[in-house]
């Protein structure tokens, strides 16, 4: 999703508005969650960007978007560009312990562990 949300509109209370885009993007956020991730990947991640316009917005990660677009809102512009794309992420595995490595608690003595 990449789309500049208006911040006020004539007749609507801002703070709805307001509410409205978070939800939108939240909303986005679920729907793309629930697609199937393609074989060889375990999860679905977020590149994300917020700003004033595209070329003024900062990227970031997706919990910060929604306190970012609350910054934004402060300030009093009359739009906000919020840019979420998915993409396929296969998750970091922790290496396997050497052969012969205690996997114990590291402040036991070795007779202890």
């Amino acid at each position: 999703m990449k789309k500049s949300f208006p911040l006020q509109v004539e007749g609507k209370n801002p703070d709805r508005i307001l509410e409205a885009v978070k939800h939108e993007v939240r909303q986005y956020a679920r729907r793309e969650g629930r697609k199937t991730v393609p074989e060889g990947f375990d999860y679905w991640d977020f590149d994300c960007k917020v700003g004033l316009s595209a070329e003024a917005s900062e990227a970031t990660i997706f919990a910060r978007v929604v306190p970012l677009i609350d910054a934004v809102a402060k300030t009093g512009a009359a739009a906000c560009y919020v840019e979420v794309l998915s993409k396929p992420v296969i998750r970091a595995r922790k290496p396997p312990a050497p052969d012969g490595a205690v996997s114990g608690p590291s402040h036991l003595p070795d007779d202890m562990v």
